[in-house]
């Protein structure tokens, strides 16, 4: 058993974390958040339970795999302590949208979200560039097709879960078997080369946690084909800098303008001036937003 930070909503974080309903890596039936993870040369499949209220939660983990051990458990533990941001303390953005009307609103909405992360920064960049001038929907599902044709499957599980596949897998790959999953070529070099990057010894995606944002930007965009918005978004979602808003996320400032009740057009800069009024935490009113679009779905309750 796992007891979360409070507040917290199983819910709502994982549909913050999957986004989309055929999100086939993270998965949500309305009750058991499902998820594989590698483990050795295997792989282990958790299913994720709330119990209590959002504010005395208790989360009930269950581990299938062939090998369940010690090492599993804790790995898999850590794993969620991203995954699902099970010891963010939000109290410092709760008190901040008090003071603004429209966002403590929202935020009472969505009490008890808690801002996701990625497993690896490496899993963020590859969603960020497979994402990258695409509708998200169709994002999603090259990221579908990505993990059912090279993710690891779980031994003991009989559904069609699999792993996201780490760079030990795709480096071995050839960017002509991506191109046929329905990437572009010039992101299947970008996905392909990072990954041989890493395993090589010359790219440490993981090594970016301690540094500094303005470090972090300049070598996510030194990489070939990772621009402002892919870097941004691995800066949010693959290392939980709270306070960036990716402002070139057309769909995330389309929300905005929606929520703020703005006309005309909003670049970049103004993205950046709007969001500074909620500094540090502009990252948490881009989660916010993602599921308030979602609520209005009729996705989230």
């Amino acid at each position: 058993m796992i007891e979360p930070s409070p507040p917290f909503r199983l819910d709502l974080t994982a549909w913050a974390l999957r986004r989309r309903p055929h999100n086939a890596v993270d998965r949500w039936d309305g009750h058991v958040y499902r998820r594989a993870l590698p483990l050795g040369e295997g792989a282990i499949a958790l299913a994720v339970t709330q119990g209590g209220s959002q504010d005395t939660p208790r989360l009930e983990v269950t581990l299938r795999g062939d090998s369940i051990d010690r090492g599993a458990e804790v790995q898999a533990r850590g794993a969620l302590e991203r995954l699902l941001g099970l010891g963010a303390d939000l109290s410092g953005f709760a008190t901040m949208a008090s003071s603004e009307p429209s966002l403590e609103c929202l935020a009472a909405r969505m009490r008890g979200l808690k801002p996701p992360r990625f497993p690896t920064v490496f899993e963020g960049l590859v969603n960020g560039v497979a994402c990258q001038q695409l509708s998200l929907d169709v994002g999603v599902h090259l990221l579908n097709r990505l993990s059912m044709a090279h993710g690891r499957r779980v031994d003991a599980e009989r559904s069609a879960l699999r792993t996201f596949p780490g760079p030990e897998e795709l480096a071995a790959v050839d960017p002509a078997d991506l191109k046929r999953l329905g990437f572009s070529m010039a992101k299947a070099r970008t996905i392909v080369t990072s990954a041989r990057e890493i395993v090589d010894g010359d790219l440490d995606l993981q090594a970016l946690e301690g540094a500094g944002d303005a470090e972090v930007l300049a070598r996510l965009t030194g990489l070939h084909g990772v621009g402002r918005w892919t870097a941004q978004y691995v800066m949010l979602r693959g290392l939980g800098r709270l306070h960036v808003f990716p402002g070139d996320d057309v769909g995330a400032r389309n929300k905005l303008k929606a929520f703020l009740g703005l006309g005309g057009q909003l670049d970049y800069e103004g993205v950046e001036r709007v969001v500074s009024r909620w500094a540090p935490y502009g990252g948490l009113v881009y989660f916010h937003l993602l599921l308030d679009s979602l609520s209005r779905a009729g996705l989230v309750n």
